[in-house]
């Protein structure tokens, strides 16, 4: 039996001010009205804000990527984002993805062993969509058809499988803005 992975929540800390709320500019205050999760408006978010209207054309796609109904399970889009952001180094996303994704399916499973390398113990619809995101997330221009008909060969169908890839290619873009805005810890 694989042990369960320890997931506390790291802290983002920001390299740019955030923006003050109390400050915010009309735009500003109207774009935050659209988190990434409809849940908060985060450090990472008032980073972002600096510039309302890129954070909105952003935030408007990864939404529509992320949290859509219909086409690919919520929890694969999850284990495809946390792929991606384990090959891209982002700790931050990795451990939010990871625990979204044990929520998700109520197991730690798949996610301790990713975190352990044990994917020998995923299922094989697990294990097609993590090796394709970190295949897609090394190197995209080297993931050919061979990579796709592996997805095919679990049961996945067009549309979950360009789902994937959205969820995959927009954590390329996530991640690395994370990277370049700030870095993250336990410390808060």
């Amino acid at each position: 039996m694989i042990p369960a992975v320890n997931l506390k929540p790291l802290h983002w800390h920001p390299y740019i001010t955030p923006v003050d709320v109390e400050q915010a500019s009309p735009a500003q205050l109207d774009a935050m009205k659209v988190t990434p999760s409809n849940k908060k408006i985060s450090e990472y978010v008032r980073t972002l804000v600096h510039d309302p209207e890129s954070y909105t054309a952003r935030t408007g796609l990864f939404n529509a990527i992320m949290y859509v109904e219909g086409g690919l399970a919520r929890a694969d889009r999850e284990l495809g984002a946390l792929g991606a952001s384990i090959v891209n180094g982002c700790r931050y996303c990795a451990v939010v993805h990871a625990r979204r994704h044990a929520q998700l399916t109520d197991s730690e499973t798949v996610v301790s062993a990713i975190y352990f390398d044990r994917a020998d113990v995923l299922s094989e619809r697990d294990a097609a969509i993590y090796h394709f995101a970190r295949r897609l997330s090394v190197t995209p221009s080297e993931a050919t058809a061979d990579d796709v008909a592996a997805l095919r060969a679990v049961g996945m169908n067009d549309q979950e499988i360009i789902d994937l890839i959205h969820a995959i290619a927009i954590f390329g873009w996530a991640n690395r803005l994370m990277h370049v805005l700030g870095h993250a810890d336990l410390n808060k």
